[in-house]
């Protein structure tokens, strides 16, 4: 481990004599940045997959890939970022996915040097400003390295509560009613790769990755990983990084419980109709 960060002290020091860029940003203090992101989800079917055909996976595959397959925009400076998901078109019926926008993240504000989340949700066509602090990550440094485009990347990796993932996402399985003694609860936990470049020296990455001492270019957890195609450093146009300001204010925990709340009594008043 010692060999490791001595390298990697090396190759920081070696960066900085041969990259000029990288001597600018940090003696700029108005360095700004943009590094795009696109996502791809593995499709889960479980049992009921098990009884499909080829044909009807892909069929369903194609039907979601609005869900499976997004793109993303990540604007920064030394501090702060706005991570924002491109809004897609469906290409046949050229309508966006309204059912799936209920549960997909939104505007995230992530502020490093204060340690505050701030993240614009709608739901149903209510507007909700989620204030919280961000995650905690304890990441391993790993000694693996690869290149991503033009910057050399090393990995790191950790666990995260799988739902501090996606507090924003719903499954109807969040509404199973079963009694739980929560010091018994265990929690669930999904592992994550993550390789970040020391070109680029800030504390941040998509959605709400943060923490390694270089920008996180590729991360993957679960089923789903994020990959960066592009960045643009210092460009034309000045960024406007400022966090969301509309909606009620709310934690992540009420926000979730929100979201369950609201799903339950649709569930409630659907079999209400159909007994009645």
């Amino acid at each position: 481990m010692q060999l490791f960060f001595l390298k990697l002290i090396v190759f920081s020091c070696s960066v900085l004599v041969s990259n000029k860029p990288i001597l600018e940003f940090q003696e700029f203090q108005e360095f700004q940045g943009k590094a795009y992101y696109f996502s791809m989800s593995k499709m889960e079917l479980g049992t009921w997959g098990s009884r499909m055909s080829e044909a009807q996976k892909k069929q369903i595959q194609n039907n979601l890939k609005n869900r499976l397959e997004k793109t993303y925009i990540l604007s920064f400076n030394k501090e702060e970022s706005i991570f924002n998901e491109e809004e897609k078109v469906d290409a046949i019926s050229g309508a966006t996915d309204s059912w799936g926008s209920n549960f997909s993240r939104g505007k995230q504000y992530k502020n490093i040097k204060e340690n505050k989340l701030v993240q614009a949700q709608e739901f149903y066509g209510k507007r909700f400003l989620v204030k919280d602090k961000l995650q905690k990550i304890e990441w391993k440094m790993e000694s693996d390295s690869k290149q991503i485009g033009q910057y050399i990347c090393f990995k790191a990796t950790t666990s995260i509560p799988t739902n501090e993932l996606s507090w924003y996402d719903f499954s109807w399985s969040d509404l199973t009613s079963k009694t739980i003694d929560s010091e018994n609860l265990e929690i669930e936990m999904t592992e994550v790769e993550a390789w970040y470049t020391l070109q680029i020296p800030i504390k941040n990455g998509p959605a709400g990755y943060w923490g390694l001492p270089g920008l996180i270019l590729e991360v993957s957890a679960g089923n789903t990983t994020i990959l960066c195609s592009q960045i643009v450093i210092n460009p034309k146009e000045r960024i406007n990084i400022k966090a969301p300001d509309k909606g009620k204010e709310i934690t992540k925990i009420e926000y979730r419980s929100t979201i369950q709340n609201k799903m339950l009594e649709m569930r409630n008043n659907r079999g209400r109709r159909r007994r009645g």
